[in-house]
Protein backbone atom coordinates (compact mmCIF):
# COMPACT_ATOMS: atom_id res chain seq x y z
CA UNK A 1 0.00 0.00 0.00
CA UNK A 2 1.53 3.21 -1.05
CA UNK A 3 1.38 6.29 1.57
CA UNK A 4 1.63 9.57 0.77
CA UNK A 5 4.32 11.31 2.76
CA UNK A 6 4.14 15.00 3.63
CA UNK A 7 7.27 16.63 5.05
CA UNK A 8 6.91 20.36 7.13
CA UNK A 9 8.37 23.27 7.30
CA UNK A 10 9.57 22.04 3.74
CA UNK A 11 6.34 20.93 2.25
CA UNK A 12 7.48 17.75 0.47
CA UNK A 13 5.19 15.36 -0.32
CA UNK A 14 6.33 11.51 -1.51
CA UNK A 15 4.72 8.40 -1.40
CA UNK A 16 6.32 5.46 -0.05
CA UNK A 17 5.74 2.15 1.34
CA UNK A 18 4.23 1.13 4.37
CA UNK A 19 7.62 -0.36 6.57
CA UNK A 20 10.24 1.89 4.97
CA UNK A 21 12.06 3.44 7.92
CA UNK A 22 11.03 7.46 7.51
CA UNK A 23 14.92 8.31 6.95
CA UNK A 24 14.77 6.39 3.81
CA UNK A 25 11.86 8.05 2.43
CA UNK A 26 13.54 11.07 3.29
CA UNK A 27 16.69 10.90 1.88
CA UNK A 28 14.71 9.63 -1.45
CA UNK A 29 12.66 13.07 -1.01
CA UNK A 30 16.43 14.96 -0.97
CA UNK A 31 15.42 15.58 2.77
CA UNK A 32 18.69 15.94 4.94
CA UNK A 33 17.55 14.32 8.67
CA UNK A 34 21.08 14.12 11.01
CA UNK A 35 21.87 10.94 11.74
CA UNK A 36 24.21 9.72 14.46
CA UNK A 37 24.13 5.93 15.63
CA UNK A 38 21.31 4.85 13.32
CA UNK A 39 20.46 2.49 15.71
CA UNK A 40 18.09 4.96 17.66
CA UNK A 41 20.37 5.29 20.33
CA UNK A 42 21.88 8.57 20.06
CA UNK A 43 18.12 10.40 19.24
CA UNK A 44 20.28 12.70 16.60
CA UNK A 45 17.32 11.76 13.85
CA UNK A 46 14.35 12.63 16.06
CA UNK A 47 11.23 13.72 14.14
CA UNK A 48 7.60 14.64 14.98
CA UNK A 49 5.35 12.76 13.66
CA UNK A 50 0.63 13.17 13.06
CA UNK A 51 -0.01 13.78 16.75
CA UNK A 52 3.01 15.25 18.12
CA UNK A 53 4.57 12.43 19.10
CA UNK A 54 8.44 12.31 18.50
CA UNK A 55 10.49 9.21 17.37
CA UNK A 56 13.85 8.35 15.84
CA UNK A 57 13.48 8.37 11.71
CA UNK A 58 16.33 5.76 11.11
CA UNK A 59 14.12 2.78 13.05
CA UNK A 60 10.55 3.89 12.79
CA UNK A 61 8.18 2.83 9.92
CA UNK A 62 6.41 4.40 7.97
CA UNK A 63 2.92 2.98 9.19
CA UNK A 64 0.35 0.51 7.16
CA UNK A 65 -3.63 1.37 7.33
CA UNK A 66 -2.92 5.03 6.43
CA UNK A 67 -3.26 6.78 3.15
CA UNK A 68 -1.38 9.81 4.42
CA UNK A 69 1.46 10.65 6.83
CA UNK A 70 2.75 13.70 8.13
CA UNK A 71 6.39 14.23 9.32
CA UNK A 72 7.67 18.10 10.75
CA UNK A 73 11.24 18.13 11.02
CA UNK A 74 12.53 20.22 13.45
CA UNK A 75 16.09 21.26 14.34
CA UNK A 76 17.69 20.08 17.65
CA UNK A 77 20.39 23.13 18.87
CA UNK A 78 22.54 20.23 20.45
CA UNK A 79 23.34 19.11 17.40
Amino acid sequence: MTVKVHFLPDNIEIDAEAGETILQVANRAGISIPTGCLMGSCHACEVEIDGGQVICSCISAVPAGVSRFTVNLYVDPTW
